[in-house]
Parts: C-alpha cells; sequence; structure tokens
C-alpha cells in the first residue's frame, strides 16, 4: 500500500478539506450514502466508472476520517453496510451547495472540460 513520504500541509481549513476529500468518489460516496444508498454493491451500481478496490480504498479513508461508519453484519455471506456519522452528516449540505452551483453552471463547465480534454488529445 501507499505510503507519504512526505507529511501533508494542514495549516489551514482549505488543505485539511483537500486531505479528507481529495478522491475521486469521496463526495459522490457520501452523498450516496446519505441519501440511503448503504451497501458496497448499492454504491457500485452508483458509480460504475469506480472499480470495487478504488471505492473499498476511498470507503476506508472516510471511514478513518470518522465521516462514515462501517458495520460488519455477523451472517453468511457477510453484509456490510456505511453510514453517515453526525460528523460526516454537516458535509451534506456543503456538497449540496456544491452539486447546485454545478448544476447552475453545468453548460460553461462542461464546454471548459471537453475543451481542455481537446486541446490535450
Amino acid at each position: 500500500m501507499y505510503e507519504r513520504k512526505i507529511l501533508p500541509n494542514l495549516n489551514c481549513g482549505l488543505d485539511l478539506i483537500g486531505e479528507v476529500l481529495y478522491g475521486k468518489w469521496k463526495i459522490r460516496l457520501l452523498w450516496f450514502i446519505n441519501e440511503g444508498y448503504l451497501r458496497p454493491s448499492e454504491l457500485q451500481r452508483k458509480i460504475p466508472d469506480a472499480t470495487r478496490r478504488v471505492l473499498n480504498i476511498q470507503l476506508k479513508e472516510l471511514e478513518e476520517h470518522e465521516l462514515i461508519t462501517k458495520k460488519i453484519y455477523p451472517v453468511v455471506p457477510p453484509k456490510v453496510e456505511y453510514r453517515l456519522t453526525e460528523f460526516g452528516k454537516t458535509l451534506i449540505p456543503i456538497i449540496s451547495t456544491l452539486g447546485n452551483w454545478g448544476d447552475e453552471n453545468e453548460d460553461r463547465l462542461r464546454s471548459v472540460i471537453l475543451k481542455r480534454l481537446k486541446a490535450n488529445s
């Protein structure tokens, strides 16, 4: 597994947020867990572009940052569910605001992203 060689800079709120939420799928994982998609297979269906391995790594990181909890039920086959912690729930209004901003600027953002992708190909 990857080990950091340089400690992260944690001097301001933006550094801290970046450290906790950095990861392609973390914000979407938090959103979907909040919406009631609690099992890994449900999350995988909601984010089909992500591999199971990457989702598991990012779920583990969210758990280590105390944003979600993981419950393993003692059944065969094992059943796992994720839930937001009270701390994790405080991010939902912020994620909602970011999503609304993205919706309001959808055309412009899509245009800029596609232009950049075309320039790099």
